[in-house]
């Protein structure tokens, strides 16, 4: 058995590990783990304490190969071996039913130690941080051209209102003016209602930040209130807050609006449900550690998840829920979502989504000091 000045040590050993964006956890031969580097307390969702108190083998669909393996490196029957395997995302909470994560797992020898180094590769992190990269190049691009475009219709349409005003004025007190009358009242409607949506596509590049310092459960308290009051029966919003997260720079009211959008469309989705009685919105607050946001590496960061027990997001339009006029629902703008990820990035995060019938969560990533 290791002392307990020896293990106390451990993490001042291995700390170096907490710079790599892969999974690394320390064990004994027997699974005990004395210590996990940052990448793998986030994908976990428990802290460096909780990971230390548990068993690897533990957090394992099927541990007999890594159990064998661990045994046979620590005995230098060979110095590393590696195999693929599926890993519990987090065993202390099986209730929730998620999907273990598969990796590839390498185990390998410790020099001058009895210890054996386990570093997990998720198979799925490589093609995430694709498409995240391909989300964000798209929605910027987007962007762009939504924001070009709305500029282009802005003059042509108020000369539309304007003209059907003149001509109304020019109608009024003849005999034209009970059979015209509807029309020109349809256009200016009708221009007003494409005004109002070309404000919408340009409020988040007009309007600049008010940068406050944040704390991330007021929002989430403003947020669940709000939407609470509009569907006051049959939704539940849980709250599962990391409290130990610090305040950070932004925009309060922006950053408030863009998780609204977020979670009024949970709760549209949710209708069904609602009038069941069982509709359900996790806010989920975690800190990450090690993060690529858009190509760039941040220490420390911030992970906002709303997650629903809602019917999912119809596959056709999984990839392209982000993009302007993009919408699921029957009478949806299909701007809600395009505004929060704009929020976000204006915030130097992003918004992803995944989703499969009877849960979707939407994960808003932002950079902390």
């Amino acid at each position: 058995m290791m002392s307990d000045e020896g293990r106390s040590s451990l993490p001042q050993q291995y700390a170096g590990l907490d710079i790599l964006a892969t999974m690394v956890v320390v064990v004994q031969p027997d699974g005990q783990c004395l210590f996990a580097n940052a990448a793998f307390e986030n994908v976990m969702r428990l802290s460096r304490r909780a990971v230390m108190q548990g068993n690897l083998y533990d957090w394992l669909v099927d541990a007999t190969r890594l159990r064998e393996t661990v045994l046979s490196v620590s005995r230098n029957n060979y110095s590393s071996s590696r195999f693929d395997a599926l890993l519990r995302r987090n065993p202390l909470h099986q209730q929730r039913n998620e999907e273990p994560l598969p990796v590839h797992v390498i185990v390998s020898q410790v020099e001058g130690q009895p210890q054996v180094m386990v570093e997990l590769l998720e198979n799925e992190q490589q093609a995430r941080q694709d498409r995240e990269e391909r989300t964000l190049d798209q929605v910027q691009a987007t962007k762009e051209l939504v924001r070009n475009l709305a500029h282009e219709i802005k003059n042509p349409l108020g000369g539309i209102r304007g003209a059907a005003q003149l001509l109304a004025m020019e109608l009024q007190g003849t005999e034209l003016w009970d059979e015209l009358a509807e029309y020109t009242q349809v256009i200016v409607h009708e221009a007003d209602r494409l005004q109002s949506l070309v404000d919408r596509l340009l409020a988040p590049h007009r309007r600049a930040q008010v940068v406050v310092d944040v704390n991330i459960h007021e929002v989430c308290e403003r947020v669940r209130a709000l939407v609470l009051a509009e569907f006051p029966r049959g939704l539940a919003i849980v709250r599962d807050y990391d409290t130990s997260l610090p305040d950070f720079r932004g925009d309060r009211e922006q950053l408030i609006q863009a998780l609204l959008n977020i979670v009024q469309n949970a709760a549209q989705a949710l209708q069904p449900r609602i009038m069941a009685g069982d509709a359900r919105i996790t806010l989920r607050t975690r800190v990450a550690r090690q993060v690529t946001i858009g190509k760039q590496r941040w220490r420390l960061a911030l992970e906002l998840h709303v997650e629903d027990n809602g019917p999912g997001i119809p596959a056709e339009i999984r990839d392209r829920i982000f993009f302007p006029l993009v919408s699921g629902r029957d009478g949806g703008s299909g701007l809600g979502l395009t505004l929060a990820q704009t929020i976000a990035q204006q915030h130097q995060g992003m918004i992803d989504c995944e989703s499969e019938p009877g849960r979707t969560d939407f994960r808003m990533t932002l950079p902390l000091p």
